[in-house]
């Protein structure tokens, strides 16, 4: 499971660089070692539609819709509202028009009631990028202003930067980010803040979260000016309620994960660069 994981994250990575031969050669490595080792959910790994949508990419739409039909159908039966809801997202980016559209909106509702803050963000950002093509600007502000409150708590960066980018293209002045304040803490300031109102050290912190006590010690320092605190005694008051819900759900704590900006079949048009076909239209 460890090499799946790997070979998605890594495939991820390329595809977010353009490197689209490699990153197809990851999802589809994937895809066979989890024939092999007899794993058949998306919720496993989640190549299918990972590879849909750089096939979608490099123009191969027959192969794009293929897998993402075939991850559609597993994540209807698998019964995850998150994996549902990532499939209905891909599915709905290679999909286009207004099919596609209801889809991504379909998306963002299932996801609505899971405990997945990060995939909803990624799919409102994209229902939102998807209305706002489609000329439907005022829908598109309100389910982009979304995303970009939800990313900029997780701290997504790139999914908050296209959530931002889009909401201009859609005629909005985007609200400033949080300077001060709990809403201005990032992902990994906020885990560090909990863990030192809660009574942890430094170093019991740091061995925590799997970072040095210098990191830390770092974050604390941004998290008192960001809290205008001065001591460790005042964090807990400054985080009051956030420490409840991270302890009642544990989707509170935020994860860090990147973005991959989404290439779509016509006629909702991409965020990637259209690549030269070469072997992947094949």
């Amino acid at each position: 499971m460890h090499v799946t994981r790997f070979l998605i994250a890594r495939g991820r990575l390329r595809a977010a660089q353009s490197r689209f031969d490699e990153a197809l050669g990851d999802f589809l490595d994937c895809g066979q070692r989890c024939a092999r080792l007899g794993i058949v959910a998306p919720s496993g790994a989640p190549w299918r539609g990972e590879a849909a949508l750089v096939y979608a990419t490099c123009g191969n739409a027959a192969e794009a819709r293929r897998l993402a039909d075939e991850q559609l159908s597993l994540a209807q039966a698998s019964g995850r509202p998150c994996t549902l809801g990532i499939s209905l997202r891909v599915s709905g980016l290679i999909e286009g028009g207004e099919s596609g559209l209801e889809l991504l909106r379909e998306s963002v509702r299932t996801l609505e009631g899971s405990q997945s803050p990060l995939e909803l963000a990624r799919a409102r950002s994209d229902y939102g990028a998807g209305l706002r093509r489609a000329g439907r600007r005022v829908q598109a502000r309100t389910e982009l202003q979304l995303a970009l409150d939800l990313a900029h708590r997780l701290g997504a960066r790139r999914i908050a930067n296209r959530a931002r980018a889009e909401l201009i293209a859609a005629g909005a002045k985007p609200r400033r980010d949080a300077i001060t304040g709990r809403d201005a803490l990032t992902a990994g300031e906020l885990r560090v803040a909990r863990l030192a109102a809660e009574g942890l050290t430094n170093r019991e912190v740091a061995q925590a979260l799997f970072i040095t006590t210098k990191t830390a010690k770092a974050h604390l320092s941004r998290v008192y000016r960001k809290l205008e605190i001065s001591r460790r005694g005042q964090l807990a008051t400054a985080l009051s309620g956030l420490l409840e819900k991270s302890r009642e759900d544990p989707s509170a704590s935020p994860a860090i994960s990147q973005d991959l900006g989404r290439q779509k079949i016509r006629p909702v048009r991409p965020m990637l660069q259209t690549a030269r076909p070469g072997r992947l239209a094949a």
